[in-house]
């Protein structure tokens, strides 16, 4: 009857495993990695075109509202000056109390 080394021959095993779950564990970390590394650039690609797209769009905005006041300006030159020194006005009061 062969005797074997027993509880030095399991520590030898459980240290094997041990190893390969570690080598299991850093490859599952390696490709967590990538994937988050994919998901954050999609991510910043889609935010990118977001806010392109709303500083498009603001500008486009910014354009019409200026058309339109001035249209309102040359149809109605009195009324725009007295808002304007209204405006002025109470900007100017505002300020000076501070």
């Amino acid at each position: 009857m062969s005797h074997t080394n027993g509880p030095a021959q399991d520590i030898g095993a459980s240290a094997e495993q041990l190893k390969q779950k570690a080598a299991q564990v850093a490859e599952s970390l390696r490709e967590l990695g990538q994937q988050a590394k994919v998901t954050a650039r999609d991510g910043f690609g889609y935010l990118r075109e977001n806010a392109q797209g709303y500083y498009v769009q603001g500008k486009r905005k910014a354009g019409e509202w200026g058309e339109s006041l001035e249209q309102r300006v040359q149809e109605k030159p009195v009324q725009s000056l007295l808002i304007a020194a209204g405006a002025g006005l109470l900007i100017g009061l505002l300020l000076r109390r501070k």
